[in-house]
């Protein structure tokens, strides 16, 4: 098995309904301070989605890429796609929160570009991280 953070690191380039905020979830092994705050998703376009995310305790911006990275995956799967293509990701912090604005593109198969994810796969790797997909 491979270190927690090397994981993080190949969750690659990654659910909420429509608009929807799910409730913080605290995660004990490993990230002891960290809890992740929910994730709001807003369709742009047909295949293209938003998804803001927050939570306090990160370790770096890696970790709130990955919560996005997560969230996207399992919207992807959610909707009956495979894959997804980040497009951008902007993660800000104020004060103890810090803050993920990501968009993908979600399809059935694997777009072009260098950030794609095999949302089945990292969905799988966010359980095992203990990343919330939602």
């Amino acid at each position: 098995m491979m270190h927690p953070r090397t994981l993080l690191a190949t969750l690659g380039t990654a659910t909420a309904a429509l608009g929807a905020c799910t409730p913080g979830v605290e995660v004990s092994e490993g990230r002891a301070d960290a809890v992740y705050e929910g994730v709001q998703t807003i369709l742009l376009d047909e295949g293209l989605v938003s998804f803001s995310v927050a939570m306090r305790g990160a370790a770096d911006e890696a970790e709130v890429e990955a919560y996005g990275r997560c969230a996207a995956a399992q919207y992807a799967l959610d909707k009956g796609y495979g894959f997804a293509r980040q497009v951008r990701t902007i993660v800000t912090k104020d004060g103890q929160v810090w803050f993920g604005d990501a968009v993908y593109l979600i399809s059935a198969s694997l777009p072009e570009g260098l950030r794609t994810i095999d949302a089945e796969t990292a969905v799988a790797e966010c359980v095992e991280l203990e990343i919330p997909t939602t």
